[in-house]
């Protein structure tokens, strides 16, 4: 995506986990620049997105309108941090953390949580399923939930 390669076509590498943690980092990089279509490409035809607080989504186009309608409603500021990477074959595992700002009505909420994502090589790495949850209490039910002014 927007990351320079020392060598070939991204997501293809000999080393699974660089290839994984540079997809991830290239997710992020799309996500927070509002390239949704270059995320959802990260996706197999039939992977399944899990964000926190959503229900999931199915296959790239669907993730893609998930994606866009995160970007919608506010959250910027995306970031992954990939704790460790398990594979064997053409799967591998990624876990980590999160951290993500959600504004809202000139309102800042800070969300950070874990991810555990699955990947598939097929030809590249694509992802075949991405499970986020939040760390943090829901906002109490009545409250905005949003409670940071932004001047």
């Amino acid at each position: 995506m927007y990351r320079p390669y020392a060598v070939g076509v991204p997501g293809f590498s000999s080393d699974p986990e660089s290839a994984i943690r540079g997809l991830s980092q290239d997710f992020c990089t799309g996500f927070n620049t509002g390239n949704y279509d270059q995320v959802s490409a990260l996706f197999a035809s039939d992977a399944i997105f899990m964000p926190p607080h959503r229900e999931s989504s199915q296959g790239p186009r669907m993730i893609e309108r998930a994606l866009t309608d995160l970007g919608e409603k506010g959250y910027q500021g995306l970031r992954f941090e990939t704790v460790r990477v398990d594979y064997s074959g053409d799967l591998a595992i990624e876990v980590g953390t999160y951290s993500v700002t959600i504004s809202r009505e000139g309102f800042v909420l800070p969300d950070r949580g874990k991810y555990l994502r699955g990947w598939r090589r097929l030809g590249a790495w694509l992802i075949i399923a991405d499970c986020w949850t939040s760390s943090l209490a829901a906002p109490e039910k009545g409250t905005r939930g949003l409670d940071t002014k932004v001047a």
